[in-house]
């Protein structure tokens, strides 16, 4: 095989240094990152862990009747209706307590569509 014709390569530009508060902003948010991350480890361990130590079964008592499930279910179960009803809670304080809309104030306008003074 006959070599091609020499391609040049062009040379990157040169980079500008960083600025230092760039730079910090940068780190900062790469240690969020990573707490964020080993929070959610550590999370899904204990997890794994509450689900293996809360398999046995109990009797719960409910409005209409009684019935036998395991711990962690209810755990879980509690768990989940806490958090929809924590987000339900949340939008509701939001819609009540927000500021109301402005009304519209209808402008006439003159034959050229600018607005009257």
């Amino acid at each position: 095989m006959e070599p091609g014709p020499a391609v040049e390569r062009e040379t990157p530009p040169a980079l500008e240094p960083e600025p230092r508060r760039a730079r910090a902003a940068r780190y900062g948010r790469r240690t969020a990152l990573y707490l964020w991350v080993s929070t959610l480890v550590a999370a899904c361990i204990l997890f794994v862990f509450l689900v293996t130590e809360n398999t046995r079964r109990v009797r719960v008592g409910w409005v209409f009747g009684y019935s036998r499930i395991s711990l962690v279910f209810l755990v879980l179960f509690a768990t989940l209706v806490g958090w929809i009803l924590g987000i339900a809670t949340a939008v509701l304080v939001r819609r009540r307590t927000r500021r109301p809309a402005t009304a519209q104030v209808s402008r006439s306008r003159n034959a050229d569509g600018s607005p009257t003074p």
